[in-house]
């Protein structure tokens, strides 16, 4: 059995922006409310570090709401399955536990998108969020020359960011034209605050160049990137440097929500006007919904948190509101959106799977990913496909067919522990007076220990 069994009656999977704003809203309504999340700070990668170097007025404002409303916090916590409706098994503290609950709110958040072309397993070659997290928790890039590339509005954060940590932003090579941009550029004049935040951002990067249009052709190096070719499609050349920050935008995080059987819409998870899913009972907020940026996942998990906690009309009246934000969001895919020529960056024997050491063209062969991964591994290693089944669905338009637990890799105890489940109780239980808010990023709910 597990150590620890939990019970609330509304359960957030994840603590970025979307996850906190249901939460706080659902626990003011009443509702014994818990976040669970596997970082041990509070705030998303969006918001990562913010309660240590407060930077961002907006994310003070929501951790400082979260922290009072009487929500619990289970933090270090991965959900690895779902075995019954109603139960979450989950790992805390490398112990096995159960979370019990009568509404789930799906907050998962998203991850960067990897295309592979021929060197970009380098070392040297990175994301360029995980390079900017790295950069802000001390990794050294003091003096080192930096190429930044991609797509999407990452890239400026990032080489923003970078800069004040010592790096030379060489450049930004952004892949959309910029026909594009510019007309993405226009619709800011709906967002005036995200108008400001991002001629600011330009404007704190005078003299970095940034050219639209353009894309990463390969990397090269022995045994560390020495420089990386880019082309706009009419000429190539090549720029030497010590790191090439590269992401092509944002992958929802729709393993949890696809074992919990919940539908897909092109890609992502496919909810109602109250951020219900398919599955009863169950709501989604934030990026695994679109791809919107934070003020729009907060709207969204407002929204969900309402609805979940029975709050309908306090619901509606955000619609408007995140209206305005799908037409953001909108803007943003098709300002963004990939050229065709990414799809043929890579040549046969350029790996995709970096795990399993799996080239694209071992993979051309079968008809779909599950073909693929019974007979090349490809997906199968400690990534569980994360990063090469995204670039499977960008290249070959593969789908994620399913997702088998664990969700996350495990403990085998946590996995003989699912066996042992039993289906939680029909009927919402009362409030327990042994429930008290976040203590020391540990969940205070009342306990059963086993």
């Amino acid at each position: 059995m597990t150590d620890h069994t939990f019970d609330f009656d509304l359960v957030v999977v994840g603590a970025g922006p979307a996850g906190l704003a249901a939460a706080c809203v659902a626990a003011e309504s009443g509702c014994r409310t818990a976040v669970l999340d596997e970082t041990p700070w509070l705030g998303g990668q969006i918001w990562r570090g913010q309660e240590a170097h407060p930077s961002s007025p907006e994310a003070q404002r929501c951790l400082a709401r979260f922290r009072s409303s009487g929500a619990s916090l289970l933090s270090g916590a991965s959900v690895v399955a779902a075995p019954l409706p109603g139960l979450l098994l989950a790992e805390h503290n490398q112990q096995p536990c159960q979370v019990r609950y009568h509404r789930l709110v799906l907050a998962t958040g998203a991850r960067e998108l990897f295309l592979p072309f021929p060197g970009w397993t380098l070392p040297g070659v990175v994301g360029p969020g995980g390079l900017l997290a790295l950069a802000k928790h001390g990794w050294p890039v003091s003096g080192r020359r930096i190429v930044v590339g991609g797509s999407g509005p990452l890239l400026l954060a990032v080489a923003e960011g970078l800069r004040p940590q010592g790096a030379r932003v060489l450049s930004i090579s952004e892949q959309a034209s910029w026909h594009r941009i510019m007309g993405f550029g226009l619709t800011l004049a709906s967002f005036p605050a995200k108008l400001c935040q991002a001629a600011q951002m330009r404007l704190r990067l005078l003299g970095v160049p940034y050219r639209c249009g353009v894309w990463p052709l390969r990397a090269d190096g022995e045994e560390q990137l020495r420089q990386v070719t880019l082309t706009d499609g009419r000429r190539a050349w090549s720029e030497e440097c010590d790191l090439f920050a590269c992401g092509f935008g944002l992958v929802p995080n729709v393993e949890l929500p696809l074992a919990l059987g919940c539908e897909l819409q092109s890609g992502f998870v496919r909810v109602d006007s109250s951020q219900a899913t398919s599955v009863p009972n169950v709501y989604c907020a934030g990026e695994p919904t679109g791809i919107g940026g934070a003020d729009c996942a907060q709207v969204e998990g407002r929204i969900a948190g309402y609805a979940a906690a029975g709050q309908t009309s306090k619901a509606e009246a955000l619609f408007a509101q995140r209206a305005a934000w799908h037409r953001f969001r909108a803007a943003l895919a098709t300002a963004f959106a990939l050229r065709p020529e990414l799809k043929t960056l890579a040549a046969d024997d350029t790996v995709l799977c970096r795990c399993e050491d799996v080239s694209l063209g071992q993979i051309r062969r079968f008809a779909n990913w599950r073909d693929a991964k019974l007979q090349s591994r490809c997906g199968m290693g400690t990534c569980q496909g994360r990063v090469c089944g995204a670039a499977a669905r960008a290249i070959l338009g593969w789908d994620m067919e399913s997702v088998r637990p664990p969700v996350l890799p495990a403990l085998v105890r946590s996995l003989i522990s699912q066996s042992q489940s039993e289906p939680p109780p029909a009927a919402a239980a009362e409030p327990s007076p042994e429930t008290q808010p976040v203590e020391n990023g540990l969940c205070a709910a009342s306990s059963t220990n086993h």
